[in-house]
Protein backbone atom coordinates (compact mmCIF):
# COMPACT_ATOMS: atom_id res chain seq x y z
CA UNK A 1 0.00 0.00 0.00
CA UNK A 2 1.38 3.43 -0.92
CA UNK A 3 2.43 5.83 1.79
CA UNK A 4 -0.24 8.26 2.99
CA UNK A 5 1.62 9.70 5.95
CA UNK A 6 1.42 13.48 5.67
CA UNK A 7 3.37 16.35 7.18
CA UNK A 8 1.19 19.42 7.70
CA UNK A 9 2.96 22.50 9.04
CA UNK A 10 5.26 20.23 11.02
CA UNK A 11 2.46 17.98 12.32
CA UNK A 12 2.70 14.34 11.32
CA UNK A 13 -0.62 12.81 10.24
CA UNK A 14 -1.33 9.14 9.58
CA UNK A 15 -3.00 10.18 6.33
CA UNK A 16 -4.27 13.43 4.76
CA UNK A 17 -7.90 13.02 5.86
CA UNK A 18 -9.15 15.68 8.30
CA UNK A 19 -12.69 15.79 9.70
CA UNK A 20 -14.11 19.29 9.45
CA UNK A 21 -15.20 21.48 12.36
CA UNK A 22 -18.80 21.09 13.43
CA UNK A 23 -19.40 17.82 11.60
CA UNK A 24 -18.27 15.14 14.05
CA UNK A 25 -18.85 16.50 17.55
CA UNK A 26 -16.26 17.89 19.93
CA UNK A 27 -13.57 15.21 20.05
CA UNK A 28 -14.19 11.50 19.59
CA UNK A 29 -17.96 11.10 19.22
CA UNK A 30 -17.55 9.78 15.69
CA UNK A 31 -15.47 6.88 17.00
CA UNK A 32 -18.78 5.00 17.31
CA UNK A 33 -18.70 4.78 13.50
CA UNK A 34 -15.04 4.71 12.45
CA UNK A 35 -11.64 3.83 13.84
CA UNK A 36 -9.85 7.08 14.57
CA UNK A 37 -6.44 5.61 13.83
CA UNK A 38 -7.55 5.43 10.19
CA UNK A 39 -7.81 9.21 9.75
CA UNK A 40 -5.32 12.03 10.07
CA UNK A 41 -7.10 14.52 12.32
CA UNK A 42 -10.36 15.64 13.86
CA UNK A 43 -11.30 19.32 14.10
CA UNK A 44 -13.37 20.30 17.13
CA UNK A 45 -16.59 22.23 16.88
CA UNK A 46 -15.83 25.95 16.71
CA UNK A 47 -15.54 27.06 20.33
CA UNK A 48 -16.51 30.52 21.56
CA UNK A 49 -15.83 32.10 24.95
CA UNK A 50 -19.45 31.94 26.06
CA UNK A 51 -21.85 29.04 25.41
CA UNK A 52 -24.06 29.42 22.36
CA UNK A 53 -27.38 27.70 21.69
CA UNK A 54 -27.16 28.57 18.01
CA UNK A 55 -30.00 29.46 15.69
CA UNK A 56 -33.56 28.21 16.05
CA UNK A 57 -34.85 25.40 13.77
CA UNK A 58 -34.88 24.93 10.95
CA UNK A 59 -31.15 25.23 10.82
CA UNK A 60 -30.19 22.31 8.56
CA UNK A 61 -31.98 21.49 5.31
CA UNK A 62 -31.06 19.38 2.32
CA UNK A 63 -30.23 20.62 -1.13
CA UNK A 64 -30.11 18.75 -4.47
CA UNK A 65 -26.33 19.22 -4.48
CA UNK A 66 -25.57 19.16 -0.78
CA UNK A 67 -26.79 20.77 2.41
CA UNK A 68 -27.61 24.20 3.79
CA UNK A 69 -26.85 24.87 7.42
CA UNK A 70 -27.26 27.80 9.75
CA UNK A 71 -26.26 26.18 13.03
CA UNK A 72 -24.96 29.45 14.44
CA UNK A 73 -21.84 28.19 16.22
CA UNK A 74 -23.75 26.20 18.83
CA UNK A 75 -21.26 25.02 21.47
CA UNK A 76 -20.79 24.63 25.22
CA UNK A 77 -18.36 27.54 25.55
CA UNK A 78 -14.67 27.56 26.40
CA UNK A 79 -14.80 26.69 30.10
CA UNK A 80 -17.05 23.65 29.68
CA UNK A 81 -15.12 22.51 26.61
CA UNK A 82 -11.86 22.51 28.52
CA UNK A 83 -13.42 20.88 31.57
CA UNK A 84 -15.83 18.37 30.03
CA UNK A 85 -14.88 17.71 26.40
CA UNK A 86 -11.13 18.09 26.00
CA UNK A 87 -10.24 15.28 28.45
CA UNK A 88 -11.68 12.88 25.84
CA UNK A 89 -8.69 13.73 23.65
CA UNK A 90 -6.26 11.94 25.94
CA UNK A 91 -5.01 8.89 24.11
CA UNK A 92 -6.67 9.98 20.87
CA UNK A 93 -5.15 7.91 18.03
CA UNK A 94 -5.26 10.83 15.58
CA UNK A 95 -4.47 14.53 15.80
CA UNK A 96 -6.90 17.09 17.21
CA UNK A 97 -7.21 20.59 15.73
CA UNK A 98 -8.98 23.16 17.91
CA UNK A 99 -11.39 25.47 16.06
CA UNK A 100 -11.63 29.02 17.44
CA UNK A 101 -14.51 31.43 16.79
CA UNK A 102 -15.52 34.79 18.16
CA UNK A 103 -17.22 38.10 17.47
CA UNK A 104 -14.35 40.34 18.55
CA UNK A 105 -10.58 40.17 18.83
CA UNK A 106 -10.61 39.58 22.58
CA UNK A 107 -12.80 36.48 22.19
CA UNK A 108 -10.45 35.00 19.60
CA UNK A 109 -7.52 35.76 21.88
CA UNK A 110 -9.06 34.01 24.88
CA UNK A 111 -9.90 30.80 23.04
CA UNK A 112 -6.70 30.70 21.00
CA UNK A 113 -4.51 31.17 24.09
CA UNK A 114 -6.36 28.39 25.92
CA UNK A 115 -5.96 26.05 22.95
CA UNK A 116 -2.28 26.89 22.64
CA UNK A 117 -1.81 25.84 26.26
CA UNK A 118 -3.74 22.57 25.83
CA UNK A 119 -1.36 19.70 25.20
CA UNK A 120 -4.16 17.61 23.67
CA UNK A 121 -4.55 20.07 20.76
CA UNK A 122 -2.04 19.81 17.91
CA UNK A 123 -2.98 22.96 15.98
CA UNK A 124 -5.19 26.02 16.38
CA UNK A 125 -7.67 26.75 13.58
CA UNK A 126 -9.17 30.24 13.36
CA UNK A 127 -12.69 30.19 11.94
CA UNK A 128 -12.87 33.70 10.50
CA UNK A 129 -15.44 32.71 7.92
CA UNK A 130 -18.63 31.37 9.48
CA UNK A 131 -21.58 32.77 7.46
CA UNK A 132 -24.19 31.67 10.00
CA UNK A 133 -24.02 34.52 12.51
CA UNK A 134 -24.86 38.15 11.97
CA UNK A 135 -21.23 39.32 12.05
CA UNK A 136 -19.37 36.09 11.34
CA UNK A 137 -17.67 37.39 8.22
CA UNK A 138 -16.21 40.58 9.65
CA UNK A 139 -12.65 39.23 9.75
CA UNK A 140 -12.94 36.91 6.76
CA UNK A 141 -14.16 39.48 4.25
CA UNK A 142 -11.36 42.05 4.25
CA UNK A 143 -7.58 41.48 4.00
CA UNK A 144 -6.86 44.37 6.35
CA UNK A 145 -9.23 43.10 9.02
CA UNK A 146 -7.75 39.61 8.78
CA UNK A 147 -4.19 40.92 9.10
CA UNK A 148 -5.23 42.97 12.14
CA UNK A 149 -6.81 39.94 13.80
CA UNK A 150 -3.76 37.77 13.15
CA UNK A 151 -1.44 40.49 14.48
CA UNK A 152 -3.22 40.06 17.82
CA UNK A 153 -3.74 36.29 17.80
CA UNK A 154 -0.43 35.05 16.38
CA UNK A 155 1.64 36.07 19.43
CA UNK A 156 -0.72 34.01 21.61
CA UNK A 157 -0.21 30.86 19.56
CA UNK A 158 3.44 30.05 20.09
CA UNK A 159 3.62 26.32 20.70
CA UNK A 160 1.67 24.95 17.73
CA UNK A 161 0.73 25.80 14.13
CA UNK A 162 -1.88 28.45 13.41
CA UNK A 163 -4.39 27.49 10.70
CA UNK A 164 -6.73 30.04 9.11
CA UNK A 165 -10.05 28.89 7.66
CA UNK A 166 -10.89 31.14 4.72
CA UNK A 167 -14.29 32.26 3.50
CA UNK A 168 -15.21 31.66 -0.15
CA UNK A 169 -17.67 34.58 0.02
CA UNK A 170 -15.16 37.19 -1.07
CA UNK A 171 -14.23 38.86 -4.32
CA UNK A 172 -10.62 37.68 -4.29
CA UNK A 173 -9.83 34.64 -2.16
CA UNK A 174 -6.20 34.69 -3.30
CA UNK A 175 -5.85 38.13 -1.70
CA UNK A 176 -7.36 36.76 1.52
CA UNK A 177 -4.95 33.82 1.46
CA UNK A 178 -2.04 36.22 0.98
CA UNK A 179 -3.27 38.31 3.93
CA UNK A 180 -3.49 35.20 6.11
CA UNK A 181 0.04 34.15 5.17
CA UNK A 182 1.34 37.67 5.74
CA UNK A 183 -0.26 37.55 9.18
CA UNK A 184 1.55 34.37 10.13
CA UNK A 185 -0.82 31.57 9.12
CA UNK A 186 1.09 28.30 8.88
CA UNK A 187 -1.71 26.48 7.05
CA UNK A 188 -4.95 27.40 5.31
CA UNK A 189 -8.35 25.74 5.13
CA UNK A 190 -9.94 26.41 1.74
CA UNK A 191 -12.82 26.95 2.21
CA UNK A 192 -15.86 27.35 4.41
CA UNK A 193 -19.44 27.17 3.13
CA UNK A 194 -20.97 29.43 0.49
CA UNK A 195 -23.64 31.91 1.55
CA UNK A 196 -26.96 30.57 0.26
CA UNK A 197 -30.73 30.58 0.74
CA UNK A 198 -33.76 28.34 0.15
CA UNK A 199 -37.44 29.34 -0.15
CA UNK A 200 -40.55 27.19 0.36
CA UNK A 201 -42.56 27.88 -2.77
CA UNK A 202 -45.90 26.93 -1.19
CA UNK A 203 -45.68 29.00 1.99
CA UNK A 204 -43.39 31.59 0.35
CA UNK A 205 -41.26 31.57 3.50
CA UNK A 206 -37.52 31.28 3.89
CA UNK A 207 -36.76 27.69 4.85
CA UNK A 208 -33.91 28.42 7.28
CA UNK A 209 -34.93 30.26 10.43
CA UNK A 210 -32.17 32.77 9.93
CA UNK A 211 -32.92 33.10 6.22
CA UNK A 212 -29.39 32.66 4.96
CA UNK A 213 -27.09 29.74 5.59
CA UNK A 214 -24.02 28.03 4.25
CA UNK A 215 -24.09 25.65 1.28
CA UNK A 216 -21.78 22.64 1.47
CA UNK A 217 -21.51 19.32 -0.33
CA UNK A 218 -20.80 18.12 -3.88
CA UNK A 219 -22.27 21.22 -5.50
CA UNK A 220 -19.42 23.44 -4.32
CA UNK A 221 -16.58 21.00 -5.03
CA UNK A 222 -15.51 22.23 -8.51
CA UNK A 223 -15.47 25.84 -7.28
CA UNK A 224 -13.24 24.97 -4.35
CA UNK A 225 -10.92 22.96 -6.64
CA UNK A 226 -10.37 26.16 -8.59
CA UNK A 227 -9.77 28.15 -5.37
CA UNK A 228 -7.23 25.62 -4.08
CA UNK A 229 -5.44 25.61 -7.43
CA UNK A 230 -5.31 29.42 -7.58
CA UNK A 231 -4.13 29.85 -3.99
CA UNK A 232 -1.51 27.12 -4.27
CA UNK A 233 -0.03 28.44 -7.48
CA UNK A 234 -0.30 32.14 -6.62
CA UNK A 235 0.86 32.34 -3.01
CA UNK A 236 0.88 29.16 -0.90
CA UNK A 237 3.40 27.05 -2.82
CA UNK A 238 6.17 29.63 -2.77
CA UNK A 239 5.42 30.49 0.87
CA UNK A 240 5.47 26.76 1.72
CA UNK A 241 2.13 27.08 3.46
CA UNK A 242 0.06 23.89 3.16
CA UNK A 243 -3.61 23.88 2.21
CA UNK A 244 -6.35 21.77 3.77
CA UNK A 245 -8.99 21.57 1.04
CA UNK A 246 -12.61 21.49 2.20
CA UNK A 247 -15.61 21.28 -0.09
CA UNK A 248 -17.79 18.39 -1.18
CA UNK A 249 -15.43 15.45 -0.80
CA UNK A 250 -17.57 12.30 -0.99
CA UNK A 251 -15.12 9.79 -2.48
CA UNK A 252 -11.42 9.28 -3.11
CA UNK A 253 -11.59 10.91 -6.55
CA UNK A 254 -12.77 14.17 -5.00
CA UNK A 255 -9.89 14.01 -2.52
CA UNK A 256 -7.37 13.18 -5.25
CA UNK A 257 -8.56 16.14 -7.29
CA UNK A 258 -7.91 18.47 -4.36
CA UNK A 259 -4.42 17.03 -3.88
CA UNK A 260 -3.56 17.52 -7.53
CA UNK A 261 -4.84 21.11 -7.28
CA UNK A 262 -2.40 21.80 -4.45
CA UNK A 263 -3.87 20.51 -1.18
CA UNK A 264 -1.62 18.77 1.32
CA UNK A 265 -4.61 17.50 3.30
CA UNK A 266 -8.30 17.02 2.54
CA UNK A 267 -11.13 17.79 4.94
CA UNK A 268 -14.51 16.07 4.95
CA UNK A 269 -17.74 17.42 6.42
CA UNK A 270 -21.09 16.98 4.70
CA UNK A 271 -20.23 13.41 3.71
CA UNK A 272 -20.14 12.49 7.41
CA UNK A 273 -23.86 13.24 7.69
CA UNK A 274 -24.53 10.82 4.84
CA UNK A 275 -22.12 8.08 5.86
CA UNK A 276 -19.75 8.64 8.81
CA UNK A 277 -17.65 5.70 7.63
CA UNK A 278 -16.77 7.39 4.33
CA UNK A 279 -13.39 8.85 5.46
CA UNK A 280 -11.83 5.40 5.79
CA UNK A 281 -12.96 4.47 2.27
CA UNK A 282 -11.54 7.72 0.94
CA UNK A 283 -8.20 6.99 2.60
CA UNK A 284 -8.12 3.47 1.16
CA UNK A 285 -8.95 4.77 -2.31
CA UNK A 286 -6.24 7.42 -2.09
CA UNK A 287 -3.65 4.82 -1.18
CA UNK A 288 -4.50 2.71 -4.23
CA UNK A 289 -4.51 5.82 -6.45
CA UNK A 290 -1.06 6.89 -5.26
CA UNK A 291 0.23 3.42 -6.12
CA UNK A 292 -1.31 3.51 -9.60
CA UNK A 293 0.35 6.87 -10.18
CA UNK A 294 3.70 5.22 -9.56
CA UNK A 295 4.41 7.31 -6.48
CA UNK A 296 5.77 6.20 -3.14
CA UNK A 297 4.14 9.03 -1.20
CA UNK A 298 1.00 11.12 -1.57
CA UNK A 299 3.17 14.20 -1.09
CA UNK A 300 4.59 13.64 -4.58
CA UNK A 301 1.19 14.42 -6.07
CA UNK A 302 0.46 17.69 -4.25
CA UNK A 303 -0.01 20.39 -6.90
CA UNK A 304 0.81 17.97 -9.73
CA UNK A 305 -2.13 18.94 -11.98
CA UNK A 306 -1.03 19.77 -15.52
CA UNK A 307 -2.63 22.33 -17.82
Amino acid sequence: MSELRTSLAGIELANPIVLAAGTCGYVREISDAIRLDQIGAITTKSITVEPREGNAPWRIIDSPAGMLNAIGLANVGLDRFLREKLPDARGLPCRLFGSVAGHCVSEYLSVAAAFDAATEIAAVELNVSCPNTSDGLQFGEHPGALRALLAEVKPCVRSKPLIVKLSPNVGDIVAMAAAAIDGGAQALVVANTFSAMAIDVESRSLRLSRGRGGLSGPGIHPIVVRMVYDIHNSVARDARVPIIALGGVCNWRDAAEFILAGATAVSMGTALFIDPRSPTRVADGLARWVGRQGCRSVAELVGAARA
